[in-house]
């Protein structure tokens, strides 16, 4: 294919008008919504649902003034609880409680949602040579960048717009609920720019994507910084942070709207660069530049083992570092946790009913290796739909051309979501472990008791990444369906908790079966069952994809 499009040249749209340069843009935007049908509603319920939880429980929990700024007071004290969440700003009203507690990670949701759609939808589709295909007819050169932005904004409107509609059903006020809502949908605009912007320096999918995930991770741990600091140490790194912004918008305690319009600028601008660096490279080139390989190749690289493991490596070992000091982030929280009965008679005495300060420490740290599990399940998953990246991107049929079996092939990259994910929760327990150890005077004791509860994750992540074998194999045109699924399954066992959903509902997911370790009875059946319908799943999977046409 030598051109582009009918409308403006590859080579940039300065010899067209603006109008040309977003020809086709209704089509893409169409286009990308009916790919997005069950992506985007799953990350916006993602967002919503947890907000809405979060005011529930916090209704329950706190229904009275004066426990709620008793608790919020307890919160401020706690540098560690602080760097966790951020400061409360208004610990007298639900919404106020509700903001604190999901102002940073339902930034990171946001975050998440709107990188990966950009992505998806610009970068992703340059590298699979369907923008290539799509451009050949009489699509400007921006339509397509405009698009996949158009996706994300639209995800993030429905999150200002429906967050705040939740929380005044709930009785909450409506400025600070509107202000936290769209709080939320700036920070989630940064991301969306940001991402623009990486899918025009990166050459893969995958690099920008590692790349904004970089960027999100590096933000969090400088607004956690300057929490944890507040006013007698460089508290000012809150504002080197998007996700800072969210919680100085102080949403029920004060609603600061002109920090709305910071985070709205930095995303004009940041989407301004990006529509700028479109129209200086070739299509399917990044501006970053790639580092040349060797002329011949290595000799290790001769099996299918091999190839995998050069493929997969730079994902695993960042995800291990990331699992590794994220750990060692949770445990250190460990003794402020216990800061939480100071002053709190109510509490205290629950918790002595229940059995005194260890069954809370336990909880914590339990909870802690429970969403260690969550996230590696989605590190396997990743790991899973490499398979079809590869199959998807001709990359797989030469190598399927030789003496090189499907299964073999198959079974090189899908060691990564079996051993890859222990790996990864051996990490989080052992940072978690050591650091929990350290604070609370135990080393020895809480590396083992946390490496055992990470551990024990791995028959859960093992059924998810199994079902992700078996849309590959059995249905795959249909693979974000495993994004989907994976997302379903996680809101099921964090929001199905504290809405009190039926059990029947709980037990659709596995990480419900796995025992919580540190401080329950360890069993041992749901953990078999779980290995064998995973090892099921897994072989339907292999099944289909050992039968069906490549591609």
């Amino acid at each position: 294919m030598t051109a582009l499009s009918t409308t403006v040249p590859v080579s940039g749209p300065r010899s067209a008008s603006r109008a040309g340069s977003l020809s086709g843009l209704g089509v893409l935007l169409r286009l990308a919504l009916r790919r997005d049908k069950v992506m985007l509603p799953v990350w916006v319920y993602a967002a919503i649902g947890s907000v809405a939880a979060t005011a529930v429980s916090f209704r329950k929990l706190y229904p009275s003034t004066a426990a709620r700024e008793q608790f919020a007071a307890s919160i401020n004290t706690s540098s560690s609880l602080r760097a966790l969440y951020g400061p409360v700003h208004d610990g007298s009203s639900i919404g106020g409680l509700t903001a604190w507690r999901m102002g940073a990670f339902g930034g990171v949701v946001v975050a998440l949602m709107s990188f990966l759609l950009v992505v998806r939808h610009s970068r992703a589709e340059e590298e699979a040579g369907r923008l290539e295909l799509v451009g050949a007819g009489a699509v400007g050169r921006r339509a397509p960048l405009t698009a996949a932005v158009g996706t994300a904004v639209l995800g993030n409107v429905l999150v200002a717009v429906l967050i705040p509609v939740i929380l005044i059903a709930l009785g909450e006020r409506a400025s600070g609920s509107i202000a936290f809502g769209v709080s939320l949908g700036a920070a989630g605009l940064v991301f969306t720019g940001t991402a623009a912007v990486a899918a025009q320096l990166a050459e893969t999918g995958r690099a920008a994507n590692g790349l904004c995930g970089a960027l999100l991770g590096l933000a969090f741990v400088v607004r956690a910084a300057g929490d944890a600091a507040g006013s007698n140490g460089p508290g000012w790194l809150v504002w080197l942070s998007p996700l800072g912004w969210t919680e100085q918008v102080r949403a029920y305690g004060g609603d600061r709207w002109w920090v709305v319009a910071l985070a709205l600028g930095c995303a004009a601008g940041l989407t301004a660069a990006a529509y700028v660096l479109v129209g200086r490279r070739d299509l399917g080139a990044g501006l970053l530049p790639q580092r040349p390989g060797p002329a011949v190749g290595a000799a290790w690289l001769r099996s299918p083992a091999a190839l995998a493991w050069r493929l997969q490596r730079g994902s695993l070992i960042g995800w291990s570092l990331g699992f590794l000091i994220a750990g060692a982030v949770f445990g250190s929280l460990a003794n402020g946790v216990l800061s939480l009965l100071q002053g709190n008679a109510q509490l205290e005495q629950i918790i002595r009913r229940m059995g005194g300060q260890q069954v809370l420490v336990d909880s914590y740290l339990a909870t802690m290796t429970n969403l260690l599990g969550m996230v590696a399940a989605v590190y396997a998953v990743q790991a899973v739909l490499r398979l079809r990246g590869e199959e998807t991107g001709g990359r797989a049929e030469p190598l399927l051309a030789t003496a090189v079996s499907r299964l073999r092939w198959a079974g090189s990259h899908l060691a990564y979501p079996l051993a890859g994910s222990a790996l990864l929760l051996l990490a989080g327990g052992l940072g978690t472990g050591v650091a929990a150890g350290a604070v609370l005077g135990d080393v020895g004791g809480r590396t083992t008791d946390l490496l055992g509860g990470a551990l024990v994750q791995l028959p859960a992540v093992w059924f998810m990444a199994a079902t992700a074998v078996a849309v590959v194999g059995l249905l795959p045109s249909r693979t974000s369906a495993a994004w989907g699924v994976l997302g379903g399954l996680l809101l099921i066992a964090y929001l199905g908790p504290v809405v009190h959903a039926g059990q029947w509902l709980l037990d659709l997911s596995p990480f419900t079966h796995v025992p919580r370790l540190p401080g329950s009875a360890f069993t041992v059946e749901p953990l078999l069952w779980l290995t064998v319908l995973a090892a099921a799943l897994a072989a339907a999977g292999l099944a289909g994809l050992r039968r069906r046409d490549l591609g």
